[in-house]
């Protein structure tokens, strides 16, 4: 018999093949389990401090960073973001890390505060 005279067949192996996916799904994304709320609280507050610490440390290129890099940054939000971009496909690529203050919106002060943090190569 084909399988247009068997659709039940059909439908029930779909759905123990869902059901395996998501039983592997969601056994892989199972959380930690803590033994007190002050030890769920520690790992959320570790995980926080390393999430900044990641943030804070990462040079980025910008000359080649998208939109979420370059939210990283302090006092760069989403529309600076995007006028940095728009900028390097206008003029092209950044020579230096001063020539970011030559986008609209964003000064010395925010290329200073940065400064550590940027980079117009890859490293």
């Amino acid at each position: 018999m084909n399988a247009h005279h068997k659709p039940g067949l059909i439908g029930a192996a779909a759905a123990g093949a869902v059901l395996i996916m998501t039983l592997m799904l969601s056994e892989a994304l199972a959380a930690t389990c803590f033994t007190s709320p002050q030890q769920a609280y520690a790992s959320l507050l570790a995980q926080e401090t390393a999430q900044l610490q990641a943030r804070t440390q990462t040079v980025i290129n910008i000359n080649r960073a998208g939109e979420g890099e370059l939210v990283s940054l302090h006092g760069i939000g989403s529309s600076k973001a995007q006028a940095i971009i728009l900028y390097r496909e206008m003029f092209g690529g950044f020579q230096t890390v001063e020539d970011l203050a030559k986008v609209k919106g964003i000064g010395q002060k925010t290329v200073e505060k940065n400064r550590a943090r940027i980079s117009v190569q890859d490293e």
